[in-house]
């Protein structure tokens, strides 16, 4: 069950790891002085969490990261890819750091270190302060400038020893889940602020970037979430509907941030038409990164249609195997993703940031563990889809799969386990599934 048999070899020199984030781990949500977020309150409005589950304690890793620690040991990970509460740093989102929201942190990443782990440290995951949000959250323009404060204050704390930094995960995730959506904080759906929203998000990137490169000397990138478009059909209508989609997805982050500009087709489809930024704001959201980390999931099929924002929808893909999110298993999206990503960019270093699956399991176990052969099916896929587009050009140069443990997945809550540890959230009990194993015994056996 548990053999890496079917994973082909990468390079000793690849990194492995396991992702979390914040929110969804750490519970304590208002311990040592930390303040509410955007998502704390969200997560507590009745009705807004499918079932009806919070994240405090949720996995209780405030309280229980040594174990946790101890578990990525045990799994022989190089590398642990985490994020930073910005509302247990700054509680209001300015002003002086609290010390003991920094401090947790500073242990955290000490533990790590001492057992041979990487940390690689994303300054935001979608928690943002609530007084930020309540000032307008990112469509107001002063956040890029409070979000670079923010980062300078971490980078002081804690530069001297974490080497690999990402700036905002998956900013589309925040525009369009927040401001078009509906489904993820403020629970907006305004497309006419959705340009001012992914703009300002660019450019606290950038800005985070610039304060980096002044303050520290590292490696530090952007985390996108790519999701390929495949045309339903090979009409001209479905295939410009392809376009128009992948432009307001894939590419609005990546082109602004490595070739200085917005997709032109957004300019020419976008409803209400694209604002026309200033050319310094789009230098600063250029400014030189060393990597592009990637999430990646899915893929999406696109049919023309008039009622969907850009004249778009998406497609069911029938007979296909899904996941427990609902989503496609479709390795061949990732090679696509990967080599487009090359071709489109240049060979720039590569690391998959997130990857892996939700699968419907027991809410508690009674010590036997836990058999998921359907993830660990997907984890081998998604393992040689990677090393695919790497023999084909690609430079990918680690992988980090979601997630360590199963946690609050936002507005799913707790339904939805995506983790290679069960986790009991009555208990706070940690069980290693065989897909844990199994991954284990990839990184064991197939570095070169």
């Amino acid at each position: 069950m548990t053999s890496p048999s079917g994973v082909p070899r990468f390079p000793d020199s690849f990194v492995w790891g396991a992702a979390t984030s914040a929110f969804q781990i750490e519970g304590s949500l208002d311990a040592d002085g930390a303040g509410p977020s955007d998502w704390s309150r969200f997560a507590a409005e009745p009705g807004r969490i499918r079932n009806g589950s919070t994240a405090d304690p949720g996995c209780d890793h405030y309280r229980r990261w040594r174990e946790d620690v101890d578990l990525l040991d045990w799994m022989g990970v190089n590398a642990y890819r985490l994020s930073l509460a910005w509302s247990r740093i700054q509680p209001q989102g300015t002003g002086a750091p609290n010390p003991r929201g920094l401090d947790f942190y500073s242990r955290l990443v000490d533990a790590l270190l001492e057992r041979g782990i990487e940390p690689f440290v994303t300054l935001h995951h979608w928690d943002l302060p609530a007084p930020l949000a309540d000032a307008g959250g990112w469509r107001n323009a002063t956040l890029p400038g409070r979000f670079a404060d923010y980062a300078r204050i971490v980078f002081r704390a804690l530069g001297d020893r974490v080497t690999w930094w990402s700036t905002i995960n998956e900013p589309w995730v925040i525009a369009y889940a927040g401001w078009i959506g509906g489904v993820h904080p403020p629970a907006l759906r305004e497309p006419a602020s959705y340009p001012w929203v992914a703009h300002h998000l660019s450019l606290a990137h950038g800005e985070a970037v610039r304060a980096f490169r002044a303050e520290r000397e590292g490696r530090i990138g952007p985390v996108v979430n790519i999701e390929p478009k495949y045309p339903a059909s090979d009409s001209p209508e479905d295939v410009a509907a392809t376009a128009r989609v992948d432009a307001t997805m894939n590419r609005l982050f990546l082109d602004p941030m490595l070739l200085g500009r917005y997709p032109r087709i957004l300019r020419e489809t976008y409803p209400g038409g694209w604002p026309d930024f200033p050319a310094a704001e789009l230098e600063t959201i250029r400014a030189p990164v060393d990597f592009v980390a990637v999430n990646y999931y899915t893929r999406a099929v696109v049919r023309a249609d008039p009622a969907g924002l850009v004249g778009e929808a998406a497609v069911p893909v029938e007979g296909a195997a899904h996941t427990d999110m609902g989503w496609e298993i479709f390795p061949e999206g990732l090679t696509r993703t990967l080599e487009d990503l090359t071709a489109r960019y240049g060979r720039v270093p590569l690391y998959i940031t997130e990857n892996g699956a939700a699968l419907r399991e027991p809410e508690s176990l009674n010590g036997n563990g836990l058999e998921d052969p359907e993830r660990i099916a997907y984890l081998r896929s998604h393992l040689g889809a990677i090393r695919r587009a790497m023999d084909h050009g690609a430079d990918v140069r680690g992988y980090f799969v979601w997630s360590l443990l199963d946690n609050f997945e936002w507005a799913l809550g707790t339904e939805k386990r995506f983790g290679l540890v069960h986790v009991d959230f009555t208990t706070g009990r940690r069980t290693p599934k065989a897909s844990a194993r199994f991954y284990r015994d990839v990184i064991g056996r197939t570095t070169d």
